[in-house]
């Protein structure tokens, strides 16, 4: 079974709704997903924007060591279990999206990967400390993008 990763709140390649953008509070959509894998010890969400006017991409979210018996996150929900990243502002938490004014749609990219292996990191790593500490121990991933414009 592929790992896929779905929200209720839009479908892929669409905009994200306006109610889930930084001006607006920070909620975070809804997600769910299936297929994962046998031998699953933790899942890792990470979102960012690649479009961002910043070096590499914009950090929206990073949260690691969910349960890997979880099939989904509610909306503005932060799993007891898992531990927090640094978003873009270095602090914890979902960053909802805030391209400039006059930008065309930036793409957010939300990331699901089932590891093999618990995320051993302490304080609040960055989206790349997460990526690495993972290199090598991806079982596999699901990619859901929305868009956004102001």
């Amino acid at each position: 079974m592929t790992l896929t990763l779905r929200s209720p709140a839009f479908e892929p390649e669409t905009p994200i709704p306006a109610r889930f953008d930084h001006e607006r509070g920070d909620l975070s959509p809804a997600l769910t997903w299936d297929g994962v894998p046998e031998g699953t010890a933790g899942l890792v969400l990470l979102v960012d924007d690649p479009d961002a006017p910043v070096q590499g991409s914009f950090v929206h979210w990073v949260l690691y060591n969910l349960d890997p018996a979880r099939r989904g996150v509610g909306e503005g929900e932060v799993p007891a279990e898992a531990a927090a990243g640094a978003n873009g502002f270095g602090g914890p938490g979902y960053l909802g999206p805030a391209p400039p004014p006059g930008d065309s749609p930036h793409h957010y990219v939300f990331r699901l990967l089932a590891v093999d292996e618990p995320v051993r990191l302490q304080g609040l790593p960055g989206y790349q400390d997460v990526e690495t500490a993972v290199a090598g121990h991806i079982l596999a991933e699901a990619r859901l993008i929305g868009t956004y414009r102001r």
